[in-house]
């Protein structure tokens, strides 16, 4: 009687420990795979504050802070080389990619590969530590906001809503999810439709939050340059290319919603004609 309560026991603080292991792996993945949404918003500021700073000083409320200015001073090269490198893998992978099989379980699946976990720890932890450095600088700057008086349309903006999304969920599964797994169980995870629902909800509160009034300064930047006849660096140009290249897989993802729809619908045709044809062999 006593060693089975003790196994009961045992049971109950393994299965605990487990719940709370597994609280923490989704906690800590959805907030590490936020990271690539707010580095937009970082390189979304970063532009905004270089166009006040040159052609607009006048409008800012407040002077940029000191470690704003010093982050801008240095020209941040390896933030926007980085995102771009992330968004034009995702693009790839959206074109050649089968359709992701999510598992209902958590059952470990297997080992990760040592250069591959290295390479994702030192770009993971690259990208932290620039989005915090640029997001903390710029907090109260001044170069969070700003009305340039040019509005995106609905459509764009949904399917730059749509890209960023597959290019945070490509950043999540490559980088943030190997790391996590890793630290936390000693191998790779399945992914679970509960992990999703809570980064999609996440996303979808950090979008209407700031990056729905923010994000249009990629592209509105450029633009504005544009019509006022003056030269655009390349720091704008690598904003109004991220943006389109986010609204390009944006558009890719589509498209292969709507075949993966139209496959499902329209599959089980051929299979009802091929069975109706050998009943009537059957019956001839």
């Amino acid at each position: 009687m006593g060693f089975s309560r003790w196994q009961q026991n045992e049971k109950t603080i393994f299965g605990s420990e487990t719940l709370i292991r597994q609280c923490f792996q989704i906690l800590t993945t959805t907030l590490l795979s936020l990271l690539l949404p707010l580095s937009f918003l970082l390189v979304a500021r970063l532009t905004t504050a270089r166009y006040l700073l040159d052609y607009d000083s006048s409008s800012t409320s407040q002077p940029l802070s000191t470690l704003f200015s010093l982050f801008l001073a240095t020209n941040p090269t390896l933030l926007h080389g980085l995102v771009s490198v992330v968004c034009f893998l995702s693009l790839v992978h959206g074109l050649s990619k089968e359709r992701v099989m999510i598992a209902p379980s958590s059952e470990p699946s297997e080992p990760i590969l040592r250069p591959r976990l290295y390479t994702a720890w030192i770009i993971l932890c690259t990208l932290q530590v620039l989005v915090g450095v640029g997001i903390e600088g710029s907090i109260g700057s001044g170069a969070d906001v700003f009305n340039f008086g040019y509005e995106r349309g609905v459509l764009s903006k949904f399917l730059f809503f749509v890209g960023l999304h597959e290019t945070m969920l490509y950043w999540s599964r490559m980088v943030v999810k190997p790391v996590v797994d890793d630290t936390v169980f000693g191998s790779t995870r399945e992914e679970r439709w509960i992990e999703r629902m809570i980064l999609a909800a996440s996303f979808s509160t950090l979008w209407w939050w700031r990056l729905n009034d923010e994000v249009v300064s990629l592209v509105v930047v450029a633009e504005v340059k544009k019509e006022l006849l003056t030269a655009t660096n390349l720091a704008d140009f690598v904003s109004w290319w991220l943006y389109y290249l986010t609204v390009t897989i944006g558009i890719v993802r589509l498209i292969r919603s709507f075949i993966w729809v139209g496959f499902v619908l329209f599959s089980s045709k051929p299979d009802k004609i091929a069975d109706d044809s050998c009943g009537n062999d059957q019956k001839v």
